[in-house]
Parts: C-alpha cells; sequence; structure tokens
C-alpha cells in the first residue's frame, strides 16, 4: 500500500534541485564557451551514436499511445471510477495549447517551413517537391509525435497518482518496480531532476523568446533591439507571472489561457482570410495526406543509407526538446486532466492538439512559403535565415492590417511566456512538495522568480544555447526512465484488466433481501429520497453492524480487518502484500427529480448510500437494504476480489 507523505515542502528535493540549478548556473555563466562546448560535444554524440534510440523510443511512445486508445484499457478513469473531469474540454484544451506549444508555434510557425523549404533533407532547393517536403516534415516535426510524448508521460502521472493515490510527481511513475523507494533517495533523485530540467527548459525557451517579443516591439513601436530591452521584457514577464501564479491555477492560467486561445483563433482567421484562402484549404488537405501516407516510413528513417546532418540538426533535435519538455509538460497536463477515461484523454491530448497545430503550420508555413516561392518576397527568406525571431513580422508586413496583426502576434507571445512561467512554476513547486499543489504562495513565488532570474542571467552572459544544449541532452537518461514507468503503466493497467474480469464471475445465488421483506417496501426503497441525515443513520444502525459481523467472522479464519469512519464507513480487509479488500459506504449528494412535487424549496436534494471499492464508485445505492443484504453484498463484492487476487498469481 502507498506510503501516506506528510507536509508540504521535500527539503530534500527543493535544497537538491536548488544547489544544481545554481551550480549549473554558475558554471555555464561563468565559462560560457567551456559549457558550450562541453554539451555541444555531449549532444554530438549522442547524435552520433545515440539516434537510432531516440527514434526507436519515440516510435515506440508513438505506437503505444495509439494502442492505449483503441484497447480496452481506455474505459479506465483517471481517478475513482466515480471522478468527474475538473475543467470543461474548452478550458482543459485552451490550458493544453497554452502549455504545450504555445510559443513554439509563435516562434517557428514561419520559421520552419522556410528553412526547410531553403534547405530540404532530399528535394532540390526550390522545387515544387521542396515545398511540399518542407510542410510534411513540419508536420512531422509538430504532430501525433510529440503529443504523444506529452501524452505518454501526463498518463502515466496521472493514472498513478488519480488511480492510485501517489503523489503527482515523477517519481511515482516507478512505483511499480521500486515500490515504496520512491519515497527514499530513488525518488528524490528523479525528482530533482525533473526540476532541474524543467527550470533550465522553461529558462531557456523564455530567454530566446524574449528577442522575438523585443522584435515585435521594434515593429510597432520603434523600440531597439537590445540586451537591455529583452532583460527589462524578461523582468516584466516575470512580474506578470508572479501575479498570475498568486491568483491559482484556477484564475491565472486558466484565464490566461482562455484569452489566449481565443486570440490565437482570430489571428489565425485573419491571416487565413487575408491570405489565399482557397489555397490554404486546399494544402491543409494535401499536406494532412502526405504527413499521414509517409508517417511510418519518417518514423524510422535516419537517412542510415545516404548520411546526412539534417536528421541530427532537425528530427534528433526535436525529438529530444520534446522528450525534455516532457515531465513538465506532462506533470501540468496529468495536474488538469483528473476524471477523464484514458480514451477520452488520449483523444483530447493527441489528436485534437495536433489538428490546430498542423492547420496553424499550414495557415502560416504554406503562406510564408508562398510568398517566396511564386511572388518573390527574398527579403522573408533571407531573414528567417538571418534572424528567426523576427520572421513572424516580416511575414505580416505583406498582409492587409499588418499592424494589427503584429500586435495580436505581440500580445499572445507575451501571455504565452506568462503561462509558461506560470505553469512552470506550478509544476515544480508540485516537485517539490510531493505533488501538493495547496502550497504556501512564497514557495510559488520562489520557482516564478527563479526562473525568471535563471533566463535573465543566461541571456546576460550569452549562455543559453550552452543551456539548451544540456537539456535536450537530457533527454536521453530520461527516456530510459520513462520507458522503465511505461513499463510499469503496462503492468498495472494489466492488473486493472484482470479485475474488470474478476468482476464477471456470479457469487454463490442468494437473496438481496430478507424473505420478510414485501414488494411494497422495496419499491419504498426505490421511490424514496431521503435526506442526509437518514442516510447516516442507515449506515450507522444497518451498515455498521453488518460490517462488524462479517469483520467478526474473517477475524476466526485469522484474517486481519479494520473499519474505519474516515471518508464514510470502510471495511478493510488485509492480505499482507496482496491487494487489499475494500468495501465503502458513502452519503452521496444528488439533485431532486423534477417529478417530486412536494419537496419543499429547502429540500432539492437527496443523498444516496453508495457502495465504493478500491477502484472507486460502483454507481449503486445500498439505502433501506436489510443487514442480512448488506452482509451478502459484501460477500459477493470480496468473493470477485479473491477471484482478481487468484488471476494475479
Amino acid at each position: 500500500m502507498p506510503t501516506t507523505v506528510q507536509g508540504h515542502l521535500n527539503k530534500k528535493v527543493f535544497v537538491g534541485a536548488s544547489s544544481v540549478i545554481i551550480a549549473l548556473l554558475l558554471y555555464t555563466a561563468l565559462l560560457p564557451k567551456q559549457a558550450q562546448n562541453l554539451f555541444t560535444l555531449i549532444q554530438a554524440s549522442i547524435i552520433d551514436n545515440g539516434s537510432w534510440f531516440y527514434v526507436l523510443t519515440v516510435a515506440f511512445i508513438f505506437f503505444f499511445v495509439v494502442f492505449l486508445g483503441f484497447s480496452r484499457y481506455g474505459d479506465i478513469r483517471l481517478g475513482p471510477d466515480h471522478a468527474t473531469p475538473d475543467y470543461s474540454i474548452t478550458t482543459w484544451l485552451s490550458m493544453l495549447f497554452a502549455a504545450g506549444m504555445g510559443i513554439g508555434l509563435m516562434f517557428f510557425g514561419v520559421a520552419e517551413p522556410l528553412m526547410h523549404y531553403l534547405s530540404p533533407p532530399t528535394a532540390e532547393t526550390g522545387s515544387i517537391e521542396a515545398v511540399r517536403e518542407a510542410m510534411k516534415m513540419t508536420f512531422f516535426h509538430w504532430g501525433l509525435h510529440a503529443w504523444a510524448i506529452y501524452a505518454v508521460v501526463a498518463l502515466v502521472l496521472a493514472y498513478f497518482s488519480y488511480r492510485h493515490n501517489l503523489p503527482l510527481t515523477l517519481r511515482s511513475a516507478l512505483y511499480p518496480l521500486i515500490g515504496d523507494r520512491i519515497y527514499q533517495w530513488p525518488g528524490h533523485l528523479v525528482d530533482i531532476f525533473a526540476v532541474v530540467g524543467t527550470v533550465f527548459g522553461v529558462a531557456t525557451s523564455l530567454g530566446l523568446g524574449a528577442s522575438q517579443v523585443n522584435s515585435g516591439f521594434s515593429y510597432l513601436f520603434n523600440i531597439d533591439i537590445s540586451l537591455t530591452n529583452q532583460i527589462i521584457i524578461m523582468f516584466a514577464i516575470t512580474g506578470l507571472a508572479v501575479i498570475s501564479v498568486a491568483t491559482g491555477l484556477d484564475k491565472g492560467i486558466k484565464i490566461l489561457s482562455e484569452t489566449n486561445m481565443i486570440l490565437a483563433v482570430i489571428l489565425l482567421l485573419l491571416v487565413f482570410i487575408l491570405g489565399p484562402t482557397v489555397f490554404l484549404l486546399q494544402a491543409y488537405l494535401q499536406n494532412m495526406g502526405d504527413y499521414l501516407a509517409d508517417i511510418v516510413h519518417n518514423t524510422f528513417n535516419l537517412f542510415a543509407y545516404k548520411k546526412t546532418n539534417w536528421i541530427g540538426g532537425w528530427t534528433i533535435f526535436y525529438w529530444g526538446w520534446w522528450l525534455a519538455w516532457a515531465p513538465f509538460v506532462g506533470l501540468f497536463i496529468a495536474r488538469i486532466s483528473r476524471g477523464r477515461t484514458i480514451r477520452e484523454f488520449i483523444i483530447g491530448v493527441m489528436l485534437i492538439p495536433t489538428v490546430f497545430t498542423l492547420f496553424w503550420m499550414t495557415i502560416f508555413g504554406n503562406s510564408a512559403i508562398d510568398l517566396v516561392h511564386d511572388q518573390g518576397v527574398v527579403a522573408l527568406g533571407e531573414m528567417v535565415s538571418k534572424d528567426s525571431s523576427v520572421a513572424l513580422f516580416v511575414f505580416l508586413e505583406n498582409f492587409p492590417l499588418s499592424q494589427v496583426l503584429s500586435f495580436f502576434s505581440v500580445l499572445m507571445i507575451i501571455i504565452f511566456f506568462v503561462t509558461s512561467c506560470d505553469s512552470g512554476a506550478m509544476v515544480v513547486d508540485m516537485l517539490c512538495s510531493y505533488g501538493k499543489n495547496n502550497t504556501p504562495l512564497w514557495q510559488r513565488i520562489y520557482w516564478a522568480v527563479g526562473i525568471g532570474v535563471v533566463a535573465s542571467i543566461l541571456l546576460l552572459v550569452g549562455g543559453l544555447n550552452a543551456l539548451q544544449t544540456m537539456t535536450i541532452a537530457s533527454a536521453l537518461p530520461f527516456s530510459v526512465v520513462l520507458l522503465l514507468a511505461i513499463f510499469g503503466l503496462i503492468k498495472s493497467l494489466r492488473i486493472e484488466a484482470f479485475k474488470q474480469d474478476s468482476q464477471l464471475i456470479s457469487a454463490i445465488p442468494h437473496t438481496n433481501n430478507e424473505n420478510n421483506d414485501s414488494w411494497q417496501l422495496r419499491l419504498k426503497n426505490i421511490v424514496d429520497f431521503p435526506n442526509k441525515t437518514n442516510v447516516n443513520k442507515f449506515i450507522s444502525q444497518t451498515v455498521k453492524p453488518a460490517f462488524d459481523l462479517v469483520a467478526k467472522e474473517l477475524q476466526t479464519n485469522q484474517i486481519q480487518v479494520d473499519i474505519s469512519n474516515d471518508d464514510g464507513l470502510t471495511l478493510i480487509v488485509n492480505h499482507g502484500e496482496e491487494q487489499e479488500f475494500i468495501y465503502r459506504v458513502l452519503a452521496r449528494k444528488y439533485a431532486q427529480p423534477d417529478f417530486i412535487n412536494e419537496a419543499d424549496d429547502d429540500e432539492q436534494s437527496y443523498y444516496r448510500a453508495e457502495v465504493h471499492l478500491s477502484e472507486g464508485g460502483q454507481d449503486y445505492d445500498i439505502m433501506g437494504w436489510s443487514k442480512t443484504s448488506v452482509i451478502n453484498n459484501i460477500i459477493d463484492q470480496y468473493h470477485k476480489h479473491l477471484h482478481f487476487l487468484h488471476l494475479l498469481r
């Protein structure tokens, strides 16, 4: 049984991660060239010798997530069986979009397709085939594989946290493999690794993106593009993030994410309508067809028979980047995904954002290539090669209302930065607090300010590229941890399947009601809508004596039994190292049906005495049952549990 953690702040992770961050920051700040050379050497070694492992890992993750979505495991809920989602589908998708790829779409939406067009991996530069290949490879890098990486990390974390009551931190992914040692130094080291990777991953993205905000301000307000202005921008963004983080997830990040989703749709539609609309619709469909037609080939393509540096600079770079960001984005997605089924989760995390992302890449990417290839706007291609941070604004100069479009873009980039810093601080704070989210405000502010300070220092000393390289290189050890976590998830899902199979057996027939229970009494129980007092009275006067009798009989058979009043009335039957049997009765509140006309205005709700097992609510009510009927139901469920344990052996 998972160990319960006490307190909020995990000082070992907090102090350990802070120390590692300071040490790496000092090394990079004091010796930026040496740091760059070292991390570049490590990354080059990984690309030369380990590219096959990255490709194989991402391929396995992609096909594994697709399999889960179509398998019987898709019906399992991330939480108890009776859990419901914490957020509406619109809010959920908005937060996914903001945390997952928002900044990247603004930075690379124009730049990457043009880069591929100007320097394609196999096609002739400037040809029609180069246009198709540019969009196909952009789709490949930003499509299903990237979201599959995020999805599998989030799924592992959400499953073990919400389904098995483990901390919502990276260490919990290893519980099936190392058990309670996740609460000791092995677990602390895993979380320290995740904290360091998250802080530097978010900081490098914020630092690299500050130049794009500066470029936008330069275009709109003639502000100089300078390091000083970028530092000022960074401090301003950090200040906004502190305000957001102080308001909490349900206000700060939620409101900003929904606002940015609206702005993103407006910007997308404006570029779509003002650009070559019909061509873009045609291109989107053809791009999607090309992408899906070659998805298996590209998944495993390492250019083994035609050596090229292209794959190391693009595909392997992206796989490393998505893997390095996965602990941060995955934990954030897990945090907002409680109550959804695995199938709903996979469709929401993997499919819907991919469709939107690829539509975005078509609108901006194909429009940009069209300007260069068909309309002769050579300056745009030259600017992408020179300074990709300015590419978006040079691109928008070719549209009507360019000032309005650029203003929307700058506003979106700022909000994306704030939500990235805010959500990054929240994730790191959870990693340092055993997965708790109701932590003291100073902890969240500490990490929000810390991320901003780290990004500013790296900007100042020119150490961003070194830390970006280090962050990507960290994807290699994390991918090993992730594969072990997936193995643990598979193991636990198989146990869930055994549990479901055990529920299919029929217990020895019995009568649910005592022989003297008349049909009138049974009907009365069905149409009665009791209040909380009556349900609690039934639990104390009927269910509790039934529990006592069952417990006494089991104890005579040398079986350890506990009865608890925490969170309802609970019967716990212990089986040593094997999974315990839990039978809980809870008083749950529901709205009165409309046909109950005589209900008082003050009595708009009623209560049910519902049965909950270890996997959650069973959606049936035992209110009004006799003591013997309750005992028989306990024995039925216990019989199924013993059969489940038999299947596991």
